[in-house]
Order: structure tokens, then C-alpha cells, then sequence
């Protein structure tokens, strides 16, 4: 059969459009993938994503995937990748494919010219591809402006990779200082990047009650907010006076936590709540002073205080009643397995002194306060534990024996974890060196004031998490580790920015990439080439790690 002109045309119009489509082969230099990948194989060429480009699902789990990657282009490209249900290969895809025998979060990425397969088990895997393929793509590809001239291309490539630890965490303090929905959501969506998978809120502390309570309305009435001394330093700001109005504050309502919640499940980080007690509780007391030992009054503080002495009373069971009222609402809002108690700096005088105390230490049969605290956590673990969840506490919840089923969080160095791991309970690696964000970390004189000691970049990086006093049974019990971030000296969403990222970048690679791939000096080559990432997200990130050191050398004398 012979083509008619027309359709010679057509297929040499065709033919030269093809042939003019960009191509690129990618050096290993200018991938910068963090956390870094388990294994990948370059190759030759690219991919382009176009406005029809199709990403080809197979569920609806697959499709809320494929419509958050997709949605990455609305504003960089000015369009974005369709989504189909049909699988059947073709060109230009990029196609999910199910593997029941990948790990729950690992995945498999097949890039060639013209589709792109990606391979999982489950849609954590899923997710966890599409934030790999999105680093793969042009930092532009972040940004919230429309970008001329840019190729969307990705190298093609071979990638096989899972996490080496289940809790890749960073915690926020929203009670020293208050952060509002909107900045939550945001942080859910930064974190995401990194594959971090646990968000800990400290809703609760001294200085603030941050999550509504329908049965205990003045935990936010009053208990939410504190006098305004944001001008005075965080340790010396005195105590809230007759007629002085508190102004200083916030709460989530529970439609704000509900909201949160299924945010950061769309992205397959787990919230976990923290409820402190039995101390750091002032702002608690300060709306129900009948709970603690001398039943007040009490007002929210301020700023720090030390020792913290304000507790609730365990000589009552109107307390532990208060209490599980309180964490049945928590529990009801968080899905989350864990629900953490803090445990953590109570200074027991008031315990020593009180006779409901001192009768609750006599009739349980305890040799001490230390042994009430045990009696304490143990008593609110029984009610977790009914609920199906499990009680996650700092490591001073092993002081007077552990709860039976208990996760400990080691804050105060190792020796926490190790003790609890050792006993065959479940830890997070926490120590303040050098999981703490509120820690400096370039040189004091240069960087915004800060809590004290030092965590730079490289030395959480360098963070080996598996204390080397533990056998390798013991050692199964580490569940990973996270950063902390303290907000006694931060108090706008920017300043917490600046203190997490890009430490946050290290620590995720410490929690999700094997050792024998993970090398400070790529490291330090890739995240200086992931910050153009941050720069297009608005990402208020730190530079200490960027910056020269100077070392003067004294000339010689001739």
C-alpha cells in the first residue's frame, strides 16, 4: 500500500518531533536524593514528563498518591500528569505495580525513555517512590511560581530501597511556644520530603495547654493561655500577677487535630500525641488546682522555671478519673499505637509532704516517692493498655520499676535505652547529643540565641543510634530515633524552620538509609545541592554547615 503525501508528512512531522524531544544523561554528581537511596544503578538518557504524561493506578489508595504527585506540577509546569486506571503499558507512563513481597515501605523504581515503573508492596512504598521521583525531578519543580524553559526530566534509572529503621522521627514543642494549625500542616508536608514518618507533639508543659478538652473546658479556657513576657528572658519572667490578663497562646480544637491527623496519614506520618504528667503540669492545675497536692491556686508560667515541683496528686483517684477522662478524648482524636505520657524531671517534694501521698506509699505497700512514680505510670499505662494502645514515656519512667508493656524514649544519653532494650521493651533513641534542635549549631556569636550545647550538622549525621553495649537481640527492640525540637527560644514557625532544617535532612538519613551507603562528604555535597530544593519550597533553613571555616595561621617570623 503506498502513503499518501499527507501522511508522509505526518510521519515525518512525527519523526522530527521526536527526535527534537530533550534528552539527558545525568551524572551520578547531579542526583541528590536524601535520604539516600539503598541501591541505584545509573543510566543512560531520560525521561520527560509531559502534560500527557499518564501515571497508571491501580486502587484508590495508588490514585491519592498519583494525584499528590501530580499536583506538584500545577503550579511549577502550569499543568500537571493525568491519572488512569488502566495498567496496560504504553509510553510516556508512569505505572504502579503491586509486589506483595517488598517490605511494608520499601519500593522499586524502574525509570527508562519512555515509562516509568514503580514497585511496592503497599502504599507507604508507593508514597516513599513518588517522593524519591519528585527529588529526582528539577528543584523548580517546587516552586510556587509557573518556571519557563525547564525539561521535567529524570534520569533513567534503577532504584531498590527501604528504610533501615520503623520510627523515623521529629518532635515539636507546641507548649513553650504555640504553632498553629497552618504551620503543622506545613511542617507535615516538609517532613514528608525526607521520609520522616512520626510527628510527636508535646501539646502539654508548664507554660501551655494546647488541645481541646470538651469534658474539661477550662484546660483551654484558661490553661491555653499565659501573660505576655516574650520581651524578658525565657528565665527570668516573673509570674503572671491579680488583674494581669493572659494573652499569650493558642489551642488546637479537635476539628484542627482531626484535621491534622488524617493531613499527615495522607502522607503516611503518624501523629503522636504527648499528655505530660505526673509533672510539667502547671498550666493543667492552673484550671483545675484540685488535682495537685495543695490544690493551689496556680497560673500558667510564663517562662522556665526549675525544679518543676508543680505535680499532679497520686494520693487521689479523682486524679487518675481526671486523667483518663482526658486520655480517652486524646485517644479518640489520635490513631496513633503510642500515646505518650511524659514522665520526665518530677520533683517529688510535694509527695513527700502530703498525706494523701504519703497514705497511697503506706497501702500499695512502696518504700518511697520513686516508687509512687512507678505506681503512677503503671496505674495510667493499665488504662492505656485497655484502650489497645501502648504508653510511650521519657527514660525516667524506668526509675522505681518499668511498666510491664511500656516503650521508653532515652532522652538523658543512652543508658535509658539500653536498660529498657536489655529488659525487652521497646525503644526510641532520643539523647539530647545529638537528637536535641535546640541545640547551636554553628559558631553562638553567629546563630540566633539557643538553649545551649552544640549539634551540627555533621555530628548528627555521624549519630550511630545502636548502642554498642547491646547483643543483637536486644538490639531489635531500637524502633529508631528522632529529633527533638525544644521551643523555650523559638517562637515563630520561621525560627523553627531554621532550627530543623537541614539537621533534619541528616537525622533522616540516619534513620533510613543502611550505613554502607551513607558517607558525611556526599552527604555534605548532596544536601548543599538539596537546599536550591528548600530554596523553591521557602524553607527558612540554616547555613552554619555552609559556611568556611577560618583558621588564621600567624605569619612566619623571617
Amino acid at each position: 500500500m503506498k502513503l499518501t503525501i499527507s501522511a508522509l508528512a505526518i510521519v515525518l512531522i512525527c519523526s522530527i518531533v521526536w527526535s527534537c524531544k530533550p534528552t539527558k544523561t545525568f551524572t551520578q554528581q547531579e542526583i541528590s536524593l536524601i535520604p539516600q537511596v539503598q541501591k541505584m544503578t545509573l543510566g543512560q538518557s531520560s525521561f520527560q514528563f509531559t502534560q500527557n504524561t499518564v501515571l497508571s493506578v491501580q486502587n484508590n489508595e495508588q490514585q491519592q498518591i498519583a494525584e499528590k504527585f501530580s499536583n506538584l506540577f500545577v503550579k511549577s509546569a502550569g499543568w500537571k500528569p493525568k491519572i488512569s486506571t488502566d495498567c496496560s503499558e504504553r509510553s510516556n507512563q508512569i505505572l504502579f505495580k503491586s509486589d506483595a513481597t517488598l517490605g511494608a515501605e520499601g519500593y522499586l523504581i524502574e525509570s527508562s525513555t519512555n515509562r516509568i515503573e514503580i514497585t511496592a508492596a503497599g502504599s507507604a512504598g508507593f508514597f516513599y517512590a513518588t517522593q524519591t521521583l519528585r527529588q529526582l525531578l528539577p528543584a523548580q519543580l517546587e516552586s510556587s511560581q509557573l518556571q519557563d524553559k525547564i525539561d521535567w526530566l529524570v534520569p533513567t534509572i534503577s532504584i531498590t530501597d527501604s528504610p533501615a529503621f520503623k520510627w523515623r522521627g521529629y518532635m515539636l514543642d507546641v507548649s513553650r511556644h504555640f504553632f498553629p494549625k497552618e504551620d503543622i500542616l506545613q511542617l507535615i508536608d516538609y517532613l514528608a520530603v525526607h521520609k520522616i514518618n512520626t510527628l510527636h507533639l508535646h501539646l502539654v508543659d508548664d507554660q501551655g495547654w494546647r488541645i481541646e478538652i470538651k469534658k474539661y473546658p477550662k484546660l483551654t479556657t484558661l490553661g491555653a493561655w499565659r501573660v505576655d513576657h516574650e520581651d524578658k528572658p525565657w528565665n527570668s519572667r516573673p509570674k503572671q500577677v491579680a488583674g494581669e490578663k493572659a494573652t499569650n497562646g493558642g489551642f488546637y480544637t479537635q476539628a484542627d487535630i482531626r484535621e491534622m491527623v488524617a493531613y499527615a496519614q495522607s502522607r503516611y506520618i503518624n501523629i503522636v500525641p504527648e499528655i505530660e504528667m505526673p509533672a510539667h503540669v502547671t498550666a493543667a492545675l492552673s484550671a483545675y488546682p484540685q488535682y495537685s497536692c495543695t490544690g493551689g491556686p496556680f497560673t500558667v508560667l510564663p517562662g522556665g522555671v526549675w525544679p518543676i515541683t508543680d505535680i499532679y496528686c497520686a494520693g487521689k483517684d479523682s486524679t487518675f478519673l481526671f486523667l483518663q477522662d482526658i486520655l480517652t478524648e486524646v485517644m479518640e482524636l489520635f490513631p496513633s499505637k503510642y500515646i505518650h505520657i511524659g514522665g520526665d524531671e518530677a520533683t517529688k517534694k510535694e509527695w513527700d509532704k502530703c498525706p494523701k501521698c504519703k497514705k497511697r506509699i503506706k497501702e500499695e505497700g512502696l518504700k518511697n516517692s520513686g516508687e509512687l512514680q512507678s505506681y503512677f505510670i503503671k496505674r495510667i499505662e493499665k488504662f492505656i493498655n485497655s484502650k489497645d494502645r501502648i504508653l510511650l514515656g521519657w527514660d525516667e519512667i524506668l526509675e522505681g520499676g518499668l511498666p510491664p508493656k511500656a516503650t521508653v524514649m532515652s532522652w538523658r544519653g543512652t543508658q535509658g535505652g539500653i536498660d529498657a532494650a536489655k529488659q525487652g521493651h521497646d525503644v526510641v533513641m532520643t539523647p539530647v547529643n545529638p537528637c536535641y534542635f535546640d541545640f547551636y549549631q554553628g559558631p553562638k556569636e553567629e546563630e540566633p540565641l539557643a538553649i545551649g550545647g552544640f549539634n551540627p550538622l555533621q555530628k548528627v549525621y555521624e549519630y550511630d543510634l545502636i548502642p554498642k553495649e547491646l547483643d543483637s537481640e536486644s538490639a531489635k527492640h531500637i524502633l529508631g530515633a528522632q529529633a527533638n525540637l525544644w521551643t523555650e527560644y523559638v517562637s515563630t514557625f520561621k525560627h523553627a524552620q531554621y532550627m530543623t532544617f537541614p539537621r533534619v535532612a541528616a537525622m533522616a538519613e540516619v534513620l533510613w538509609s543502611p550505613k554502607d551507603v551513607r558517607n558525611w562528604d556526599d552527604f555534605y555535597l548532596r544536601i548543599r545541592r538539596f537546599t536550591k530544593r528548600y530554596d523553591q519550597m521557602g524553607i527558612n533553613y540554616a547555613k552554619s554547615a555552609f559556611k568556611p571555616a577560618v583558621n588564621p595561621v600567624a605569619p612566619e617570623k623571617k
